[in-house]
């Protein structure tokens, strides 16, 4: 396949007008100017892109796939809502719900260019595994584990330690390589407060042993702090180093709650931090994202869950992108504060390397395989424009994106599903939810 006409960012975020993409078994043969002579391919199929931008897929590195039934339940109500709302509608929700929950879930984040998600699991994840199968797009999922909060319904809660890493193993046995690789597993805590030390320390084992992430919320909430301090005398990233998990393995969501210590803790040791603005502001606080930067951490964005948050990763980069300058920035002059650079790569590279795809993601270049969106520059809000790459990322949103590719096969194709029902997915979302609210 030949992409034509469009306009290209490269790998070190500059921008190539006129440019061309080849596509050859789901990779990237070549990506440069059209009038250059590696662009003289023998195409079999041809994909015009003119008046539009390619760049890479985009990563959400944290997310609730389940909770898109959940959507406007939780919105107004006084922390800590996965305790009260979350939990306790997870535990109720049973397969196929979690399924058509999925299915949403791959269906809005294929239309806003996301091409690879980290869910951070349910009770069940196999009916995610079917709508990732189902719809082409790439997923690192994982089944939770939680054993020391005795106040979680038992629908969701592990009887012990061993339990809860034989669960988790059965999920990374079963699908790891699953939809010919496009589902990876990792391993998960929910939180340092809910999972026993040694529970901690066991799926750390598990990771390590594997070669996979360690998924786990990290203060989140400020009574997941005071929780860990009284029980252990420890904040909760210096639990998470006790028990040997404070790594380059492990991917550690929303990081609110930190202190200095904990941000240069965290950066030293390789953590992935995994940033939710929209779901941050709403009822935990602000990332720090100045003092990350700083002591040198790796931060990358997620949407969160639906039933609290925006699920547009051009629009977390903007939120994450204005409130570090109105509340740090602006303070002492500091004309940039995160850069468009920054933001940019968080939402691709960034996020490709804290879900451990690197390698062969995150940006567009000889190959690397061919997760491509081309995003629509022909609207009044990103045209005409003096810098393409500052327009989209400070005026782009998910609804700009026009085609999406993954692997090399078109999944979006002029805003039009080439594989997918949308149409009979919505109606079935909507029936799964009412059924849902009539049992509980």
């Amino acid at each position: 396949m030949l992409i034509t006409g469009c306009s290209a960012v490269m790998p070190d975020a500059s921008v190539t007008e006129d440019a061309a993409i080849a596509v050859k078994d789901g990779k990237i043969v070549y990506i440069g100017r059209a009038s250059e002579p590696g662009a003289k391919v023998g195409a079999t199929e041809t994909l015009n892109a003119r008046g539009k931008l390619a760049m890479p897929g985009m990563y959400d590195c944290h997310t609730h796939s389940v909770q898109q039934l959940l959507k406007g339940g939780a919105v107004d109500e006084p922390p800590i809502v996965w305790r009260r709302i979350l939990v306790p509608y997870e535990a109720s929700a049973g397969d196929e719900d979690r399924y058509h929950a999925a299915l949403l879930y791959c269906l809005q984040m294929i239309r806003a260019g996301v091409t690879m998600f980290s869910d951070a699991g349910t009770v069940n994840m196999e009916p995610c595994v079917r709508a990732v199968e189902q719809t082409g797009i790439q997923a690192l999922i994982t089944q939770p584990c939680w054993d020391s909060d005795l106040s979680l319904p038992e629908a969701v809660r592990d009887k012990n330690a061993g339990e809860a890493l034989r669960k988790a193993e059965r999920l990374y046995k079963s699908f790891d390589g699953y939809a010919q690789g496009r589902i990876r597993v990792c391993f998960s805590f929910s939180s340092p407060d809910t999972a026993s030390p040694e529970l901690i320390r066991l799926l750390g084992e598990a990771a390590g042993e594997y070669g996979v992430r360690l998924h786990t919320h990290l203060c989140q909430h400020i009574d997941e702090v005071k929780t860990c301090v009284l029980k252990y005398r420890m904040r909760p990233a210096e639990l998470l180093e006790s028990c040997g998990v404070l790594n380059d393995r492990l991917l550690a969501a929303h990081c609110i709650h930190v202190t200095d210590r904990d941000i240069h803790m965290m950066a030293e040791r390789g953590v992935n931090i995994v940033h939710c603005p929209s779901s941050n502001l709403t009822t935990q606080g602000l990332p720090k994202y100045p003092a990350e930067c700083a002591a040198g951490a790796r931060v990358s964005l997620g949407n969160d869950g639906a039933a609290v948050a925006r699920q547009d990763m051009f629009y977390q980069a903007q939120l994450l992108k204005f409130i570090t300058h109105a509340c740090f920035a602006t303070l002492v002059y500091d004309t940039v504060g995160l850069s468009i650079k920054e933001a940019y790569e968080m939402i691709t590279i960034n996020g490709a390397r804290a879900l451990g795809v690197r390698d062969r993601l995150g940006t567009l270049e000889t190959g690397k395989q061919a997760d491509i969106v081309l995003v629509d520059l022909r609207t009044p809000a990103l045209s005409p424009s003096r810098n393409i790459l500052n327009t989209v990322i400070m005026a782009g949103s998910a609804n700009d994106v026009s085609d999406v590719l993954i692997k090399g096969k078109i999944i979006l194709k002029n805003r039009e599903f080439t594989g997918l029902d949308e149409e009979k997915i919505l109606s079935e979302g909507k029936l799964r939810l009412r059924k849902l609210m009539e049992k509980i």
